[in-house]
């Protein structure tokens, strides 16, 4: 049987609500998506499948072992490649009508409001908090609507920013609902931990309101965030309004403008930390195994119930960690251990600050790489 549009979304355009015009919508909608794991791969496949016509996928990471409890399209099969390349030859096998481009580039300051401009809709499905306020600002810098979504354990998060009203004006951002990154650590799913379910959830979710969004069917979530936990199967909606100082379009993009100007929207990536503060994970299994006792093994993963290959002399959160509370032994090389080598690292300097001639390092990679 011939594949053509009109058998493949039959069902779909059988919907009063979405008819030939909707589908059309549909065909002609230019969205990106940043982020392929458990939420965007999820999204992805989903719009894909809807007949979104145009998407554009961005991701600079591989499939690891650890993901494919939740990032249910990749197999076991996928582990080590990239996770773009991965998703777009799935996509393509279900979607034969889509135009799909993608990028293993690292989303930052210097090119994402280049990477959004072509484009309608920006979902943002990453886990890292500065990133999540990049994709804000850049989305509010050049008026693109932006579908959030967030996981933390057993909740999730999902809203519709910047949505355009009949008179051009634009709907609450995440700086108004909140309107700075905090400053307390916020650990991420791979420390944290997360359900396998809650994560398709939220996906499908953000999936949903990009649907409505495009095709104007049914209510999406405008100047509000929804807050859904899978463990009571409750649901919460925050009502959002603007912040005092940003009621209109050109007095949010000024405000955010001049954070662009200043902010680095930077987490410590892996490719930035300072060689001489890390340990990789072949070294410190060769001084394992010449002397135990010479080493001082912390764990600050967030988790503290996250087994562990080896053994550690404490697990202390890095929500929790304070230099000055450690009994100290500067006869022994400290090595901070965490999931995936960037909250160990944060410990590391902090460490390092506070006892400058202390030997303190951070295992490369994390355990993942171990």
């Amino acid at each position: 049987m011939k594949i053509t549009p009109k058998n493949l979304y039959q069902r779909q355009t059988t919907l009063p609500e979405i008819g030939e015009e909707g589908q059309q919508k549909l065909r002609e909608a230019k969205i990106v998506i940043v982020g392929c794991g458990g939420l965007g791969s999820v999204a992805a496949v989903y719009l894909a499948a809807s007949g979104v016509g145009n998407m554009h996928l961005i991701d600079f990471d591989v499939v690891s072992v650890s993901n494919l409890h939740r990032q249910v399209f990749y197999t076991t099969e996928s582990i080590g490649k990239p996770k773009v390349a991965v998703l777009v030859n799935h996509i393509k096998s279900v979607a034969p009508f889509v135009k799909l481009t993608h990028s293993s580039s690292a989303l930052s300051k210097l090119n994402t409001l280049k990477a959004f401009a072509d484009f309608d809709i920006i979902l943002d499905c990453t886990d890292s908090l500065p990133i999540k306020y990049l994709i804000n600002d850049a989305c509010v810098l050049t008026d693109k609507i932006l579908v959030y979504g967030s996981l933390y354990k057993f909740d999730g998060y999902v809203a519709s920013f910047n949505v355009p009203d009949t008179n051009g004006e634009r709907s609450c951002n995440l700086r108004d609902a909140f309107p700075e990154m905090p400053k307390e650590y916020i650990p991420n799913c791979a420390e944290a931990g997360t359900l396998n379910s809650i994560v398709g959830i939220i996906g499908l979710l953000q999936a949903n309101e990009v649907l409505k969004l495009i095709t104007q069917t049914g209510k999406p979530l405008i100047n509000q965030l929804l807050i859904y936990n899978s463990l009571e199967n409750t649901q919460f909606k925050m009502k959002l309004k603007p912040s005092h100082d940003c009621h209109s379009d050109g007095a949010k993009r000024r405000g955010i403008s001049d954070i662009f100007k200043t902010e680095t929207y930077t987490d410590i990536p892996c490719d930035l930390q300072d060689e001489n503060l890390l340990i990789s994970a072949t070294d410190l299994k060769e001084q394992l195994l010449k002397s135990r006792e010479n080493l001082c093994l912390i764990s600050v993963i967030e988790n503290q119930n996250m087994l562990l290959p080896f053994e550690v002399d404490a697990k202390i959160p890095l929500s929790k960690f304070k230099p000055k509370n450690l009994k100290i032994e500067h006869s022994k090389t400290y090595v901070m251990v965490c999931q995936i080598g960037i909250t160990s690292y944060t410990a590391t300097k902090t460490l390092k600050m506070e006892f400058s001639d202390l030997m303190v390092l951070s295992l490369q990679g994390g355990i993942e790489k171990y």
